[in-house]
């Protein structure tokens, strides 16, 4: 997957309060797949400049890119980053290191200038998180009187919060078949299971949406919490199940019979895709893209998220900011219920995995 990082950074006074902004545009169609932004503090605009490139090459690692073209309008860094202009202040020399090791993540990286009116949207974003920073805060009051304290990793902002939740049980989760397009209803037990969960949820304050999977198992487990919480379902299509293709419908040894290269591949490559089916790269560029549509309209609120095994292995992942592997080693129940933050800096906080206790 190819995208472009456009990145920008400035500072008010130079040195002085410093902010940086990116953004993670599709190569091909140009569509918006991630913004970052965040507020240094008291920097130069080059220090600020080399914190939207980090962010953003942090950003493009999320979506699953492999090939990243950065385009700046700081000539230092453009220059600097492509090998041409030694790094003499020492300031510059620790972050363009830290630029150069999340660099390493993908097959290519190239870099080029373009002109201020062409960076308009990553400098819109470094002077919003000025702007935000620069704002009047309320004095900090004691937890005991509920209002949150700044999160232990420095992360700024009011996060939004996901409440992932996996639908109840189908014949094929039953069978332990592939389960992905395939549109399959709740078993008797599922639906007991959704009823549980839903109780359980019913207990969460200001639930403000509950957003499913169009798929029928995801959508009747939704229908059940949104009952309890008082609220209507809606369905986002980038939070549906991957399709396994020809695998779908078969057991895990009947998949490795039919297609024994393709699958072993498949099982540690996520770029692997099945027979007419979709790879995990796939898959977390589209839940990225679901995750930053529901940010953008819900940002700062409380969500529960009804999907299945590989969306909310996903987001879980892009919470961690760990590897692919994390999806081949994390197991999720049926009706598993997970928590996962995510700041308007960047910054995420997983609270909980996989927990069945509304079972027991």
């Amino acid at each position: 997957m190819k995208v472009i990082v456009e990145a920008d950074g400035g500072s008010r006074g130079n040195p002085g309060p410093a902010g940086y902004g990116a953004v993670v545009r599709d190569h091909r169609s140009g569509e918006t797949l991630a913004e970052r932004k965040g507020f240094v503090g008291v920097a130069t605009n080059n220090v600020a400049e080399y914190q939207g490139l980090i962010a953003g090459l942090r950003a493009a690692a999320e979506v699953g890119a492999g090939v990243v073209e950065v385009r700046m309008d700081s000539k230092l860094v453009v220059e600097q980053m492509s090998g041409r202009w030694k790094i003499k202040h020492p300031s510059m020399q620790p972050l363009a290191q830290e630029a150069r090791q999340v660099a390493q993540e993908f097959d290519r990286v190239s870099y080029e200038w373009i002109p201020r009116e062409r960076n308009r949207q990553a400098d819109r974003l470094a002077n919003e998180a000025m702007d935000e920073a620069q704002k009047p805060s309320k004095p900090v009051q004691a937890e005991a009187e509920g209002d949150k304290q700044p999160h232990w990793s420095g992360a700024t902002g009011e996060p939004t919060r996901l409440i992932l939740l996996r639908h109840g049980q189908t014949r094929l989760s039953v069978e332990r078949r592939y389960s992905g397009r395939g549109d399959h209803p709740l078993t008797e037990l599922g639906l007991e299971q959704a009823a549980k969960a839903a109780q359980r949820l019913s207990e969460v304050e200001d639930v403000a949406a509950v957003v499913s999977s169009p798929l029928q198992r995801a959508a009747q487990t939704a229908r059940e919490v949104a009952g309890a919480v008082g609220l209507e379902v809606v369905t986002h299509q980038g939070l549906i199940e991957t399709d396994f293709g020809a695998w779908e419908g078969l057991t895990f040894a009947e998949a490795a019979q039919r297609d024994p290269d393709v699958h072993r591949r498949w099982l540690g490559d996520t770029s692997v895709q099945p027979p007419q089916g979709e790879s995990f790269d796939q898959v977390h560029a589209r839940v990225r893209k679901a995750r930053t549509d529901l940010i953008a309209k819900y940002g700062g609120k409380t969500l529960v998220v009804v999907s299945h095994v590989t969306p909310i292995k996903t987001l879980l992942r892009q919470a961690l900011d760990v590897g692919p592997q994390f999806l081949f080693r994390m197991h999720l129940d049926l009706t598993g219920v997970s928590i996962a933050e995510f700041y308007p800096d960047g910054h995420a906080s997983v609270k909980l995995i996989n927990d069945t206790s509304h079972l027991g």
